[in-house]
């Protein structure tokens, strides 16, 4: 008796996204395993076993890789923070993190658009 094994194999993608300068260091240093973001359009696009390349924006010539393993929606940014350890975003409490994200997007935005939380490894 034989069996015949299907393997699916998708086209894995790169996408480019930028942060500021305390955000990289923390990825480059494994401090922070998990980005948020908007899931607009261009985030809708990213999925597990991706490559993202991120960019200082404030030096573009450091840029560190990154594999997707883990993608995690939620509605707003607080309730992402909340079911997740804040150390793994780079940050020191909810509290902390939803100040800094605030900045950036709106809860309008967030409950229209939905969250995600992009989790990674280094390459």
């Amino acid at each position: 008796m034989s069996f015949i094994f299907y393997a699916i194999i998708t086209d894995m993608n790169t996408h480019q996204l930028q942060l500021a300068t305390v955000p990289f260091d923390a990825i480059t240093s494994g401090a922070k395993t998990i980005e948020s973001r908007l899931y607009d359009e261009k985030r809708q696009t990213i999925q597990i076993g991706d490559t993202i390349v991120f960019t200082n924006r404030e030096n573009t010539d450091q840029t560190v890789s990154v594999k997707v393993i883990g993608l995690l929606r939620y509605e707003t940014f607080h309730d992402l923070f909340s079911h997740n350890d804040p150390a793994k975003f780079g940050g020191e409490s909810v509290e902390w993190l939803e100040n800094q994200i605030n900045e950036f997007y709106s809860v309008e935005q967030q409950r229209q658009d939905g969250v995600i939380g992009i989790e990674f490894v280094l390459l």
